[in-house]
């Protein structure tokens, strides 16, 4: 049996996948599906996948049908970059105002929603999209669009939302757990789970060692319209680690989150 793993084409998830891309031959027992996260939550739903670093949200959605990785995450120390509002007016003056989501990332436009609704008791007019546009009072991107837009500079404000969030709560934010179908813990699979997990954290640590290589493999197959200076210093902020704060931090997310209404109630937590 297959082990369906979706995968994130996003920087962020270069560590993840970077040791496996060109030799999936050698995987057999492997499969894997490309698309960004809202893609993957929506397999992870239907059966089409067993496991991806998705949306965190997702989880939330579905909690008895999944376990989460207990060693590995997407977050960041304060900033992270690639989840940003753009805006051409300060954040505070939004109320009334047209904020573009992306269609990409639930968790991100969750975030974004409780930051400006319960944070600051903004209450814009939404509108789904994927890229900014030229009338667009202020938008959210994600993943290489919003590491673009920061070399564009064509929005007078922006503002990371990993900051906003650990300057309100003192946490670092999880954009994306590892979200693995409890199907996946069958005896059948269960063993090449384990050897799959093991491998991508074996490929974050040869990340770490050796960036640029693994770089100019996740490149030649993702391009992105970046200065590799900026490609390479993006990863000093991003932290793959599920921390026990963490932990706490996604946790308090839920809740929020619940509290809103965008959830039905805040989940337990089963680790894998």
């Amino acid at each position: 049996m297959t082990l369906r793993v979706g995968r994130i084409p996003f920087l962020v998830c270069a560590p993840f996948f970077h040791d496996f891309l060109g030799r999936e031959g050698d995987f057999g027992d492997v499969a894997f599906l490309d698309g960004p996260p809202s893609v993957q939550c929506v397999g992870l739903m239907d059966g089409t996948i067993h496991l991806s670093p998705a949306s965190s949200i997702a989880f939330a959605q579905k909690p008895d049908a999944f376990v989460l990785s207990s060693s590995l995450c997407t977050s960041c120390s304060f900033e992270v970059r690639s989840v940003k509002l753009f805006a051409q007016r300060p954040i505070e003056e939004l109320n009334g105002c047209r904020v573009r989501l992306t269609s990409q990332s639930k968790t991100s436009v969750t975030l974004l929603r409780i930051l400006l609704e319960m944070r600051l008791g903004l209450h814009p007019e939404y509108v789904t999209g994927i890229a900014a546009e030229a009338d667009d009072e202020a938008c959210l991107l994600i993943g290489d669009l919003a590491l673009e837009e920061n070399e564009r500079h064509r929005f007078a404000y922006s503002y990371d939302l990993g900051t906003l969030w650990q300057n309100w709560h003192g946490l670092p934010f999880v954009f994306g757990a590892w979200i693995i179908a409890k199907e996946a813990l069958s005896p059948t699979l269960r063993p090449v789970l384990e050897s799959y997990m093991q491998r991508t954290e074996q490929g974050i640590e040869t990340f770490k060692k050796a960036p640029s290589q693994a770089l100019d493999r996740w490149l030649a197959k993702y391009p992105v319209n970046l200065p590799r200076t900026v490609v390479e210093d993006y990863y000093r902020v991003l932290d793959y680690r599920f921390t026990d704060e963490r932990k706490k931090s996604l946790s308090l997310f839920y809740e929020l989150a619940a509290k809103m209404g965008i959830i039905a109630s805040k989940p337990a937590i089963e680790y894998f």
